[in-house]
């Protein structure tokens, strides 16, 4: 997708210039255009601009994927109980240090029988400014700690904050993983009133939505304990992304 991005920014760029005969303004306003591309195309995993990433499944059928990141905490067994409760399995993408602080919670998502991926060792808020050998040395280290927690592989990957860029696509290609997005976005570490992320959620839902939330706090265990009940209600079932 991003060579068509390439493409009709080139195109727009050329028509620009000729109209206006090529005026260092002019350059300057296209540079200023490609940049922003870039940056967008950084931050908004749907694209596609840098890597390919999972961002939903193509169904006619009214199901939906839960995925939860940054786990596991100590809110992390609450969720496990609601999901068991209700016989719902979810993706987890799971911190590697999060993982050593909490190995009892990890053994426990392996158990139930919901889905793991790799979201990094550290989760460090500078992600995109890493080169690439650093992140597959974060990539690679989350693997090791969950191998030896829970004694499992998984070829799932979510990039921090959805971020990508040159350097991560080439870490998602040598440690061979599949990058995976979403389509529908809670914003439940941004937004403090749980009625918001739930209408949010189920606004924008559709078959084959992935929605990421959260097992980060007791709001987000609220909005999931009511979107439980839409989802039933509506007849969605749910799926991994295994």
């Amino acid at each position: 997708m991003k060579h068509y991005y390439f493409i009709l920014f080139y195109l727009f760029c050329n028509v620009f210039i000729y109209a206006f005969h090529g005026t260092l303004w002019v350059y300057l306003f296209c540079f200023l255009m490609f940049s922003a591309v870039v940056v967008w195309g950084s931050f908004d995993i749907g694209l596609g601009y840098f890597v390919h990433s999972i961002t939903h499944k193509r169904t006619k059928i009214k199901e939906v994927a839960l995925t939860f990141d940054d786990g596991p905490t100590e809110f992390t067994p609450k969720f496990l109980d609601i999901l068991k409760e209700n016989k719902v399995k979810a993706t987890f993408f799971c911190i590697g240090k999060q993982i050593e602080k909490y190995p009892e919670t990890f053994q426990r998502i392996i158990a139930e029988g919901h889905t793991i991926g790799n979201h990094t060792y550290s989760h460090t808020n500078q992600t995109g400014f890493l080169s690439t050998s650093k992140m597959v040395e974060e990539i690679g280290k989350c693997d090791e700690v969950m191998l030896k927690a829970g004694n499992l592989k998984t070829s799932l990957y979510r990039p921090p904050f959805g971020v990508t860029n040159p350097n991560i696509a080439k870490a998602i290609k040598r440690t061979g993983k599949k990058s995976i997005g979403w389509n529908v976005r809670s914003l439940d570490t941004v937004t403090e009133d749980e009625n918001r992320i739930y209408r949010k959620v189920t606004r924008e839902l559709k078959p084959g939505s992935i929605i990421l939330l959260h097992d980060t706090s007791e709001k987000t265990y609220n909005v999931l304990v009511n979107l439980l009940v839409f989802l039933e209600r509506e007849k969605y079932s749910t799926f991994t992304l295994e």
